[in-house]
């Protein structure tokens, strides 16, 4: 059994601990916000924070997560208030939508660090999430948006 916590709450599961976190939250837990990409760590669509940093789920492990605190998309508000959701929807962000829960999860780690970040730290640290649309001039000014609202 590996306990954990997962959006702020206590969880056990019982899988091998080389099972990625990802399909735990997605099939376990049924919280299917999280995103299934490429399964390499490469796109970002299963971006999550585990004690708040972003990470890739598809690849970390449960083995690794032992008393750590996870959160999804879900956790991150519960009617899409958190100023980044309303950021995204100020600009008009998703269009399909598939990749924007990574995003979301990859631009409010950045912010947790940087609070008021410059074109290039918006772009080195969202430079490993791919939006197959090309929103990223709305990304990057939802970012800025979610970084004066939270000034």
């Amino acid at each position: 059994m590996i306990s954990f916590r997962v959006n702020g709450v206590s969880r056990r599961v019982d899988v091998p601990k080389d099972t990625p976190l990802l399909w735990v939250l997605r099939d376990e837990l049924a919280l299917t916000g999280t995103k299934f990409g490429c399964g390499m760590a490469l796109c970002g669509a299963c971006t999550v924070h585990v004690d708040g940093q972003a990470v890739r789920s598809c690849q970390t492990l449960m083995k690794t997560l032992q008393g750590k605190r996870v959160m999804t998309i879900e956790g991150l508000s519960t009617d899409g208030s958190h100023p980044i959701q309303r950021a995204w929807t100020t600009h008009n962000v998703a269009q399909c939508g598939y990749c924007q829960s990574g995003q979301i999860m990859q631009a409010t780690a950045l912010l947790q660090t940087t609070p008021n970040p410059s074109d290039q730290d918006i772009d080195r640290a969202m430079a490993g999430n791919i939006c197959r649309c090309g929103t990223y001039q709305r990304i990057r000014a939802a970012i800025k948006t979610a970084s004066k609202e939270r000034a």
